[in-house]
């Protein structure tokens, strides 16, 4: 039996409301937690919570507690989402940096990870080939191992493929692309296609100029943040997705949305680059005109076709379904 820790730094705890609320980073941890605990490891979840918790035999302790008296604890191994600083209190534990986002030397400078780096080494999970690459090499990491992000349990269902509604979802909580989308939409789409709709998902204010009762007049609606068993429901619901790939590490919605066999319709940039193969789980589009004419495309398809790609969506996502990547880990912490 390995006694693991699990940091993340991000605000949540056990308990029910609390789990229905978090988000990708921290969605990912909980399940690993829950996946090595089930393989007979003794596992902890740090989080920035106020209050010790178990479940699934998991103990969740708030991080402050452990940097107030770490040698209270024997972690052979530290797992840590986005931040070194935790591996300063262990100097004897096996480090691995779950490394999600960029790492720029100036903001880790900024944030005082590169003392940290250096002076650890951790062994660094890249969540993308594409992070391998953008990540800096000065880091002087100890080993660097590309590992993917998973489907976490609430995208782990079967499902039956079937005609959808003239839904496009956005879930992706960065703006960027947004508001040419939007224009686009209400130009090229609209008019021809009045019966589709746009739903924003992950972004609570309206980034735009146009008021609520236009946008939605165009059917388009900014539906906020909501529960990972709605967002699947609407997923299940819809048409497609459209996820631009501006700044994607890895892009877990557009696994999340082929796991609901819905394909991704994308400009094929950064990490969505190697998760869309084109004509197969979802189309590459080179611009927004190509990107209005995708969409009414859908409007068309054969029901032969349709069925088809909804199928090779539902089949890609099978590969990161966590029983199939949680050997990598294993193979990892031995």
């Amino acid at each position: 039996m390995i006694n693991i820790l699990i940091n993340c730094t991000s605000k949540f705890n056990f308990t029910t409301s609390s789990l229905k609320k978090i988000g990708g980073i921290e969605s990912l941890s909980f399940n690993l937690a829950k996946n090595l605990s089930n393989k007979n490891h003794k596992i902890t979840l740090s989080s920035d919570c106020n209050k010790i918790a178990f479940r699934n035999n998991i103990r969740n302790l708030p991080l402050k507690l452990i940097k107030k008296d770490p040698n209270k604890y024997n972690f052979h191994i530290i797992i840590s989402s986005n931040d070194s600083t935790i591996f300063s209190f262990f100097p004897d534990s096996k480090k691995i940096l779950w490394l999600h986002n960029p790492l720029q030397i100036e903001k880790s400078l900024r944030k005082g990870q590169f003392f940290h780096i250096l002076k650890n080494r951790p062994t660094v999970v890249f969540v993308s080939d594409y992070l391998r690459k953008l990540t800096s090499s000065f880091y002087f990491f100890k080993q660097k191992v590309v590992i993917p992000n998973f489907l976490t349990s609430d995208f782990i269902t079967k499902i039956k493929i079937k005609k959808r509604k003239p839904i496009f979802v956005w879930s992706v909580q960065r703006d960027r692309g947004l508001l040419n989308t939007i224009d686009m939409w209400i130009e090229h789409i609209h008019p021809i296609s009045n019966k589709a709709k746009f739903y924003i998902l992950g972004i609570n204010t309206n980034p735009t100029k146009y008021k609520k009762r236009y946008l939605e007049s165009k059917n388009i609606f900014f539906l906020g943040r909501i529960s990972k068993a709605k967002l699947r429901n609407v997923y299940l619901e819809a048409t497609a997705m459209i996820c631009l790939g501006y700044d994607e590490t890895f892009c877990l919605n557009a696994l999340e949305a082929n796991s609901c066999g819905l394909p991704v319709i994308t400009f094929g940039k950064s990490a969505l680059h190697e998760l869309i193969q084109d004509n197969y789980n979802g189309f590459i589009v080179n611009n927004f005109n190509e990107l209005s004419d995708k969409i009414l495309y859908f409007s068309k398809i054969s029901a032969k076709n349709e069925k088809k790609i909804r199928n090779n969506a539902l089949l890609f996502s099978k590969k990161y379904h966590l029983k199939n990547i949680i050997y990598r880990w294993l193979n990892l912490l031995k």
